[in-house]
C-alpha cells in the first residue's frame, strides 16, 4: 500500500497542476501538524491589548517583513535548494524563545512524519519551514510560489488565532488576509533568492511577547 502511494505521488509531481494540489494539501489546516495550538506570542500581545482588531494588520505586516514571517520564508528557500543540515540548524538558532523553538520543531517533526507516511520515503525531523521546503523541493513550481503559499498558510493561522481571541469576525479576518497578499507575494519573491546572509529579524515586540507568553498563568495557545 505504501509503495503504491509513493509511486502515485511520484508520478503526479511531474505536473505543476498536481504539485499545486499537493501544496494545498500540505498547507491545509486538515494536515495534522497541530498548528491550531500555537500563536507565535500573539496571544500575549492580544491579552495585553497591544494587538487589537485595529492593529492586527500592522502586526502581521511587521511579522512578514521583519519577523518570523521573513525568517521562515528564507528557511523555506534555503531548504528548497539545500537538503543538508545547515538550514535546520539556522532555523533553530533563529528562534528567540523556548516556546517558539518548540512550536516550529514539534510542527516540523509532525510534518516530516506525515510526509514519510504518505510517500514511504524517510524524512528527517526538522523545523517546520525546513521540513516543508524539503518536501516541496521536487515540485515543478517556482520557488516564490511555494514560499508564498507557506507564508499565506502561516498568516492564516495567526489570523485564525486572533479570530478565536479577539472580537474579530471570520470574514474580517479573511479581508485582512486578502489585504496582506500583495506583501506576501513580494516577500516570497525576495526570499526565493535569499541566502543565509539575508537572515535577520527586528520584530522585537513580537519576540518579547513570545518570551512573556511562557509566563502566562492562563492561556489558550501553547506559544
Amino acid at each position: 500500500m505504501t509503495t503504491g502511494i509513493r509511486t502515485a505521488m511520484t508520478t503526479i509531481t511531474n505536473t505543476p497542476e498536481a504539485a499545486r494540489l499537493r501544496l494545498a494539501q500540505y498547507l491545509s489546516p486538515a494536515f495534522p501538524v497541530g498548528g491550531f495550538a500555537w500563536s507565535q506570542g500573539l496571544e500575549y500581545a492580544m491579552d495585553q491589548g497591544i494587538v487589537t482588531r485595529a492593529t492586527l494588520p500592522a502586526w502581521l505586516a511587521d511579522w512578514l517583513d521583519h519577523g518570523a514571517g521573513w525568517t521562515d520564508a528564507v528557511m523555506v528557500a534555503l531548504a528548497l535548494r539545500d537538503a543538508g543540515p545547515e538550514p535546520d540548524d539556522l532555523a533553530r538558532a533563529a528562534c528567540p524563545s523556548s516556546q517558539r523553538l518548540a512550536e516550529t520543531v514539534e510542527q516540523g517533526t509532525a510534518f516530516a512524519a506525515n510526509i514519510a507516511a504518505l510517500t514511504g520515503d524517510a524524512a528527517a525531523p526538522a523545523t517546520l519551514p525546513v521540513a516543508f521546503g524539503r518536501a516541496c523541493a521536487d515540485m515543478p513550481l517556482p520557488a516564490p510560489e511555494i514560499i508564498a503559499a507557506f507564508l499565506q498558510a502561516q498568516a492564516a493561522a495567526l489570523i485564525s488565532a486572533a479570530v478565536r481571541f479577539l472580537p474579530l469576525g471570520p470574514m474580517q479576518g479573511q479581508a485582512m488576509l486578502i489585504g496582506l497578499q500583495p506583501a506576501i507575494l513580494a516577500c516570497a519573491a525576495r526570499a526565493a533568492t535569499a541566502t543565509r546572509d539575508d537572515l535577520h529579524s527586528a520584530a522585537w515586540g513580537a519576540d518579547i511577547a513570545a518570551m512573556r507568553h511562557e509566563t502566562m498563568t492562563t492561556r489558550i495557545f501553547r506559544s
